[in-house]
């Protein structure tokens, strides 16, 4: 790796997951200097929610994100890039190309690449903050083991929310699939086994308004949309499906986003912003995948090599 204290790159890469990893290697591969920037403990990003097995990754399976995760770090290890865990970014200057970090440094760069990626939607009630890792539960493949003859609910109407209600079944008593409207976005196979599961109810046009329990969940209040009445479900778990959003706040202003907050980019993953590029989920709301993430990453290190040497 770099050293740490250098403050000038050719490439500063703000996000660690695949996109931001595929990018610095690419940046190595090509003979610039690189920093990866990560806000959390550890290198991932989304693939550090993946539980289940991967397959659909060319060339490689992996039996949950982690373990392709490490496959990646393997061999980026190898790379002479620069790494920074547990930084913040606390502001950035897009035209300057400036990264000013929440210990007061400040990074300069001839490129800046965005990787930051999503993070699940939250429903933003009362008791969710709370009862986080307290009942509140992260996944259907990583915690059905531990909810054997349980109450579950499950709120969301994607493919996630009913791909979840499937494997948490196998195991709980019973499983509760809330949805605020009457319709599904799930794909017709998940919608049809959820609707014939014996363990499986799904309540539509309902609200989740507050997650209520001590020490660790207990219940859910219901808002039912059609007649206003409010219903309290006792479950020993609550799981949330209810969409991404990408991590773009500190751009706001900066540089062109679509009206979800995505950041808007040409097909050399370009942004609004000359020499400003954003790659992985961060720009790619439609296909946020492994294989695109990578091959985003290498796209953007490419095309940033083509411009510094027109």
């Amino acid at each position: 790796m770099l050293n740490q204290l250098r403050t000038e790159f050719d490439v500063v890469i703000i996000g660690g997951g695949v996109a931001g990893l595929s990018t610095a290697l690419w940046c190595d591969e090509l003979g610039l200097s690189a920093l990866l920037l990560e806000e959390k403990t550890e290198l991932g990003g989304q693939l550090l929610w993946v539980h289940n097995e991967i397959k659909n990754y060319l060339g490689r399976e992996a039996k949950n994100g982690r373990e392709l995760r490490d496959a990646f770090l393997e061999q980026t290890a190898k790379r002479a890039f620069g790494l920074r865990l547990q930084t913040r970014v606390s502001d950035i200057d897009l035209e300057r190309k400036e990264i000013f970090l929440a210990d007061r440094a400040r990074i300069s760069a001839r490129g800046v690449v965005i990787a930051t990626g999503i993070r699940r939607r939250k429903l933003n009630v009362e008791g969710e903050e709370r009862l986080s890792a307290r009942g509140i539960i992260e996944s259907g493949s990583k915690d059905a083991a531990r909810l054997v003859g349980k109450k579950v609910l499950i709120v969301g109407g994607g493919d996630a929310a009913f791909e979840n209600a499937l494997i948490l079944a196998a195991a709980a008593e019973s499983v509760t699939l809330v949805h605020r409207r009457e319709s599904f976005r799930a794909r017709e196979e998940f919608i049809e086994q959820v609707k014939n599961h014996p363990r499986i109810t799904m309540l539509t046009e309902a609200v989740v308004e507050e997650i209520s329990g001590g020490a660790r969940v207990e219940s859910v209040s219901l808002k039912l949309q059609a007649t206003g009445e409010t219903r309290i479900l006792p479950t020993d778990a609550v799981l949330i499906r209810v969409g991404v959003e990408p991590n773009t706040e500190f751009l706001c202003g900066k540089l062109e986003l679509d009206p979800e907050g995505y950041a808007l980019i040409d097909r050399n993953c370009e942004t609004s912003r000359a020499g400003v590029y954003a790659v992985g989920d961060v720009a790619n709301p439609l296909a946020p995948t492994v294989a695109s993430a990578a091959g985003m990453g290498a796209t953007a290190a490419k095309s940033i090599f083509s411009w510094l040497n027109s």
